[in-house]
C-alpha cells in the first residue's frame, strides 16, 4: 500500500508539470494555482510586444522623415544600420549583466532608458537628432529590454518546457509589429510621426515599466519553487544535466562545431529580418503600394509569425530543435522567392503569409538550443553573442539593401541573395549533430522516490 501511495503521487506530480500546474502543500493538503514563471512570462511577453514593435516600426516612420527633414532613404538606412550596430554591441553586455546581476535590474534599467530616448526622439528639431538618440541610447537600451536577458530568466524558471515558455513571450514581438504597426500607422495619418512615438513612450512608462518591477524574479528559488513548477521527479530534471560541451568559459563555446553553425543561422537570420523590417515599406511604395497597405501587409506577417511561432512552440519541446530550424529557414527561403516571381500586388501578401510563419520563429529554437547544448551558466553571454552578430550582420545588410536601391532602383538582386543564404541556413541548421550534444538527450536518472519504493 505505501508503495501505491508514492507511485500514484509521482505519476500526478508528472501530470501536474504536463499541465503546467503547480501542486503546492501547505500542509492541510494539497492545492492547485498556476505556475508563478507564466506570470512572468506575461509580463515579459507585453515587454517584448511594445519594444519589439517599436524596433520593428522604423521603416514605417522612413517616408515621413524622409520628407520632413529632406533626407534620403539611403541617408535614414545608414541610421538604422547605426541602431543595428549598436544595438549588436550591446547584446553580450547585457547579456553578461544578466548572468551577474539578474534579468530584473537589466531589463528595468533598460525600459527607463528606452523611454527617455524615444522621448528625445519625439521632440527632435532635425534629423541628426533624432538620429542620435535612435542609434545611441534607444537601440542600447532595446538590447536590454528584449531577447538576450529574457533567455537566463526564463531557462531558469522552465525546464522541461522552455521552448514553449520562449515561443510564448517571444510571440510578443510578432503581436507588437501587427498591432503597433498599424497603430502607429494610423496615429501618423490623424496627427503626425511625433504623436505616435509619444503613444510609445506612454506604453513603455504607464505599462511595461510596472509590469516589470512587480512581477519579474530572478530565480524560482526566491519564491520557494522549481523550474517549470516540478517537484523533483524525472520529468522536471530532463536538461537540467549539463552536455558533452558545457563549458565553464563561455568563449570556449567557440571551439566546438554547434556554435559555429548556429552562428551562421543567425546571421542570415539578421540579414533577411532587418532587410524586410527597415525596407519592406520603402519597397511597397516604390511598386506603387500606400504606406497604409504596407503597414497592414507587415501586420498580417507578424500575425502569421505570433501563429508560427506558438504553434512551433507548443510542439517542439518533444522533437530536435535543428529540424524545427532547418523548416524555418526553408520556409522564409520560400517566402522571398515569392518577392521575385509574383507581381508585387500578389507577392506582398504571399511573402506575409509564408515568411511570416517564420519570422521570429528562430528565437527560441536557437536560445534554448544554445542553453543545452553549452550550459546555463553562461547562456546570457553565449545568447548575447549570437544576438551581437545577428545584429551586426543585419547592419550590414540595412546599408547594403539601402546602396542596391539606390544604384539600381530595385530590390531584386536583394531578395535573390536572401533566397540563396536562407537555402544554405536551411543546410547548416540540418547538419547540426544535436542528439550528440545537447542535454535533452542525455539519460535520465530514475526518480528517488521510485527507487525508494
Amino acid at each position: 500500500m505505501h508503495i501505491r501511495r508514492k507511485c500514484a503521487a509521482e505519476l500526478y506530480n508528472r501530470r501536474a508539470q504536463d499541465t503546467g500546474v503547480v501542486v503546492m502543500n501547505d500542509g492541510g493538503g494539497a492545492k492547485k494555482g498556476v505556475f508563478y514563471g507564466w506570470y512572468i512570462v506575461g509580463a515579459v511577453f507585453f515587454m517584448i510586444f511594445v519594444t519589439a514593435g517599436f524596433r520593428q516600426s522604423f521603416g514605417l516612420f522612413v517616408p515621413a522623415w524622409s520628407e520632413d527633414f529632406n533626407v534620403s532613404v539611403g541617408q535614414l538606412s545608414l541610421v538604422a544600420s547605426a541602431g543595428w550596430v549598436v544595438n549588436g554591441l550591446a547584446q553580450p553586455v547585457v547579456g553578461a549583466l544578466a548572468d551577474r546581476h539578474g534579468p530584473r535590474i537589466v531589463m528595468t534599467t533598460s525600459v527607463v532608458v528606452l523611454g527617455v530616448s524615444t522621448l528625445a526622439m519625439a521632440f527632435a528639431g532635425n534629423i541628426w537628432m533624432l538620429a542620435f538618440f535612435y542609434a545611441t541610447f534607444a537601440s542600447f537600451s532595446m538590447a536590454g529590454a528584449q531577447f538576450t536577458p529574457v533567455t537566463p530568466l526564463i531557462a531558469r524558471w522552465f525546464v522541461r518546457r522552455r521552448a514553449a515558455a520562449l515561443s510564448v513571450l517571444t510571440s510578443g514581438g510578432s503581436a507588437g509589429a501587427m498591432l503597433l504597426l498599424p497603430f502607429a500607422a494610423y496615429l501618423m495619418q490623424l496627427t503626425s510621426w511625433r504623436v505616435a512615438l509619444l503613444a510609445i513612450v506612454g506604453m513603455l512608462g504607464i505599462l511595461v515599466l510596472p509590469l516589470v518591477v512587480i512581477i519579474i524574479r530572478n530565480r524560482p528559488e526566491q519564491m520557494g519553487l522549481e523550474p517549470d513548477g516540478g517537484v523533483g521527479g524525472a520529468l522536471s530534471r530532463r536538461g537540467t544535466g549539463e552536455g558533452p560541451l558545457a563549458v565553464e568559459k563561455w568563449l570556449h563555446a567557440y571551439r566546438t562545431a554547434p556554435m559555429w553553425q548556429l552562428t551562421f543561422t543567425y546571421v542570415v537570420c539578421g540579414v533577411t529580418t532587418a532587410i524586410i523590417s527597415v525596407h519592406f515599406v520603402s519597397f511597397a511604395k516604390n511598386e506603387g503600394i500606400s504606406v497604409f497597405i504596407a503597414a497592414v501587409a507587415f501586420g498580417l506577417l507578424s500575425m502569421m509569425n505570433m501563429l508560427g511561432v506558438l504553434g512551433l512552440g507548443a510542439v517542439s519541446d518533444r522533437f530536435m530543435r535543428k529540424n524545427a530550424l532547418t523548416v524555418i529557414y526553408a520556409v522564409r527561403g520560400i517566402g522571398f522567392l515569392m518577392l521575385l516571381i509574383m507581381p508585387t500586388s500578389i507577392g506582398l501578401w504571399a511573402f506575409a503569409v509564408i515568411s511570416g510563419v517564420s519570422w521570429l520563429a528562430t528565437v527560441p529554437q536557437t536560445s534554448a538550443l544554445a542553453a543545452e547544448v553549452y550550459g546555463v551558466r553562461n547562456s546570457g553571454k553565449i545568447t548575447g553573442m549570437l544576438t551581437m552578430v545577428h545584429m551586426l550582420a543585419g547592419a550590414a545588410a540595412v546599408a547594403a539593401a539601402g546602396l542596391a536601391y539606390e544604384v539600381l532602383g530595385s530590390y531584386d538582386v536583394v531578395w535573390v541573395a536572401s533566397v540563396a543564404m536562407l537555402g544554405a541556413a536551411a543546410f547548416t541548421a540540418w547538419s547540426l549533430r544535436e542528439k550528440d550534444v545537447s542535454a535533452r538527450y542525455l539519460p535520465v536518472q530514475a526518480s528517488p522516490r521510485l527507487t525508494e519504493a
